[in-house]
């Protein structure tokens, strides 16, 4: 069997032939937007009666898709990639690929364009619709696919949330050439942008807010290269003047701000009403530090998509940044929410074997892809819910993680207390309110042997007031005073507040465990007792207690009338808010977050002070690296993940975290040595793609400093193995053919 497989391109093999492509044709209807990655599927046989073919499929992006004869010619490149283990002098089976179908998704029209390939034989071209019926294929549904392929591999390039077995990543855009059709085809298919989606957090798809133009921004904006995007726009704006906000990004990106100016003086009289328009303007005052203009016109964009989630996160960030902390909250708090929809995916298929070919030219480098300890975590720090946030959850809980960085996890409750109406002011409040309607509302006369009619009010914990007319038995009196008593006991309203709905975009339940987080520590009392005495080493290090104050429950929006209802109550709510259910259980996950992050760093400084190893896990180094990014704890992050690649965890992240900690610090040295161990997952995972790629992103932002030439003689300095040093060295050859800034010095 294994004479059958390709050398280097990994497949998955059928159960039954032809069950990848009948799956597909199923999934047709589930795509919404760009639609997965390329599906490519050959059959192998060797000819012989009685023997039966073989079915295996890969996923691919990358591959030129402009016309059938393109798709064809990548299949019939798989023909030279058979392992062909037979000798001359033996007579053993050779499979060879008989057939092969290959799928792209047309994101436009919402089709499925696909090309079957005989060998020997013919090239037949067709379409597949979400009904699964056959057409013709024309030139315009060739250009749809072309940019639709382009798109998804320009968009997923990265996307370390989008994995799938047997995903081949090619470069989408190889010369100067194949970029003018792009921009060419882009161009045509502008007006039509809207048709492919949109970023999860934006609600609806614009013509100037969509994978199009968020494809466009990503190619020419990673490389700093923006003229050819100002090209483009500047083209399209003349007619479609709303792409003017676009127009004056590119120019701002290269560093042409009296025209970016211009251009956005000229357009607002055009398009006054754009809120992307006033998101750019916001964005250069912003950077010229005048975030106090920024906020006004934050708020117009707010006036101009107020069902748009990225018009009140910019409105939430400059406040931030003015240190208006609680409108902050309050513009927080009025975030729109959308479901969450994640990257179109195949149906999974039952498969007979996988066959992934080992790279060993670069793989070498990597450590052993085998389960150890060292990918073992702290239940504590598997059950965190904050890595499960995606979309518009994933973003409000930055904005929150940012308000506790400023002004710190007291303050920010102060604050949650002073601007929304919580639990307990609530209770009193609505109690306070019954106990006076009963009173001044009595109508009916008091039962025999009542003093009042109050006396008879059975006031719940939930504030419900019940009179009481006759006491039938002795249990009915003992509920009604268990019913009173409730309303006096002690408890905090915050104990209630684990039964809470779930975080919303998460299977994971808002209770807060009490656990340990490190199994080395004995006791928490130990761990609370080591802290208090070495109270001086904590603060010193930047430590708190490990024991920060549970968040009480606030009133969720779902509740109704928390106004007083008497202009004689005492309590009023009418400088208060509402707090929305989501944020409530954002304040959850984040209480989780600084209460792991904090007994963390609490044993750090136990350890340091007793001079002993802190020892954990290659995971749990990692996940403690991700929290502390998350609560922009960028140094002790960095030094999590510089302890996580001491173990023999087989995990790019750690490194790809790296790469871009010693990219923004300029530290050429070690930025090319996290950058080769990048590649090599990368490799390894058969992402065999120059650009758009972390590598790259982060040579061109070096290169912007020393220059390429400098990159290129630190590389030659490590005398690296020729197979590695031709991949680190393509990064630089893009450079070299695209002229990115730093390639001639």
């Amino acid at each position: 069997m294994a004479d059958a497989s390709f050398k280097d391109v990994p497949e998955l093999y059928e159960v039954e032939v032809g069950e990848a492509l009948t799956g597909r044709t199923e999934s047709l209807a589930t795509f919404r937007e760009l639609g997965p990655p390329d599906l490519c599927h050959v059959v192998k046989s060797t000819g012989r009666t009685g023997q039966r073919d073989l079915g295996s499929f890969h996923f691919v992006s990358g591959v030129d898709a402009s016309s059938s004869a393109s798709l064809a010619a990548y299949i019939n490149s798989l023909t030279y990639s058979i392992e062909d283990n037979s000798a001359w002098f033996s007579k053993g089976t050779s499979w060879k690929v008989r057939n092969g179908c290959y799928c792209c998704f047309n994101a436009f029209s919402r089709v499925d364009v696909r090309v079957d390939v005989k060998i020997p034989g013919g090239v037949h071209a067709y379409v597949v619709d979400l009904r699964g019926e056959r057409h013709e294929a024309t030139a315009e549904l060739w250009q749809e696919t072309y940019v639709s392929a382009l798109l998804r591999a320009i968009l997923y390039s990265d996307d370390a949330t989008y994995w799938l077995d047997a995903y081949r990543k090619l470069d989408p855009i190889t010369t100067t050439e194949g970029e003018m059709r792009f921009l060419l085809a882009a161009e045509a298919l502008f007006t039509k942008g809207w048709q492919v989606g949109s970023d999860p957090e934006i609600q609806v798809a614009t013509v100037v807010s969509n994978h199009l133009t968020a494809g466009i921004m990503k190619y020419f904006g990673l490389s700093g290269r923006y003229q050819q995007a100002a090209n483009l726009f500047e083209k399209l704006s003349a007619r479609e003047p709303e792409v003017a906000s676009l127009l004056a990004k590119s120019y701002i990106g290269m560093n042409e701000e009296v025209k970016a100016v211009q251009i956005m003086s000229a357009a607002m009289k055009h398009t006054p009403r754009s809120y992307t328009l006033f998101h750019v303007q916001s964005d250069f005052l912003r950077s010229k530090g005048r975030a106090d203009w920024a906020v006004k016109l934050a708020k117009e964009a707010v006036n101009c998509a107020p069902s748009e989630f990225v018009t009140w996160e910019k409105l939430t960030e400059l406040y931030i940044e003015t240190k208006d902390y609680d409108s902050a909250l309050l513009t927080l708090n009025s975030c729109p929410m959308f479901t969450f929809n994640g990257r179109d995916a195949h149906r999974t298929i039952p498969t007979s074997r996988v066959h992934l070919p080992f790279q060993r030219q670069i793989g070498d480098i990597l450590p052993e892809k085998l389960k150890t300890e060292d990918d073992e975590a702290d239940p504590a720090l598997l059950r965190l819910p904050a890595p499960g946030l995606r979309g518009t959850w994933a973003r409000a809980y930055s904005l929150l993680t940012r308000l506790v960085s400023e002004i710190g996890w007291d303050e920010l409750l102060k604050s949650r207390s002073s601007v929304f109406v919580m639990e307990e002011e609530y209770r009193m409040q609505k109690s306070h309110v019954d106990i006076q309607n009963a009173m001044l509302n009595r109508r009916e006369p008091p039962e025999p042997g009542s003093s009042a009619d109050v006396g008879n009010a059975v006031i719940h914990e939930d504030g419900t007031v019940v009179r009481r007319s006759v006491v039938p038995n002795p249990s009915s009196a003992a509920d009604d005073d268990a019913s009173i008593r409730g309303v006096h006991s002690p408890k905090k309203s915050s104990e209630s507040v684990d039964s809470k709905s779930d975080v919303q975009g998460l299977g994971v339940s808002s209770s807060i465990p009490i656990i340990r987080v490190s199994s080395e520590s004995q006791t928490e009392r130990e761990l609370a007792a080591v802290v208090n005495g070495n109270g001086k080493e904590a603060g010193r290090n930047g430590i708190v207690s490990p024991t920060i104050e549970k968040p009480i429950s606030a009133v969720a929006n779902e509740e109704s009338d928390v106004s007083p209802r008497s202009s004689q109550d005492t309590f009023s709510f009418t400088n208060k808010r509402l707090c929305e259910r989501w944020l409530d259980n954002l304040f959850m996950v984040l209480y989780e977050d600084l209460r792991v992050w904090t007994i963390f760093r609490a044993e750090v400084a136990h350890f340091k002070t007793q001079h002993v190893a802190y020892r954990k896990t290659g995971m749990e180094w990692e996940i403690l690296g991700d929290l502390g990014l998350r609560l922009h704890h960028k140094e002790e992050a960095k030094e999590a993940y510089q302890r996580c690649l001491e173990t023999t965890r087989y995990s790019q992240k750690p490194w790809a975290k790296l790469l871009e900690m010693y990219a923004e610090e300029g530290d050429i040295t070690r930025t090319i040595q996290a950058a080769i161990r990048v590649a090599a997952y990368q490799y390894a995972d058969y992402t065999e793609m120059t650009y758009p790629t972390l590598v790259a992103r982060c040579f061109f932002k070096l290169g912007q400093i020393h220059g390429h030439a400098k990159i290129s003689f630190t590389l030659i300095s490590m005398g690296l193995p020729e197979p590695i040093l031709k991949i680190m060295d393509s990064y630089l050859q893009y450079g070299k053919t695209f002229r990115v800034e730093g390639y001639d010095f």
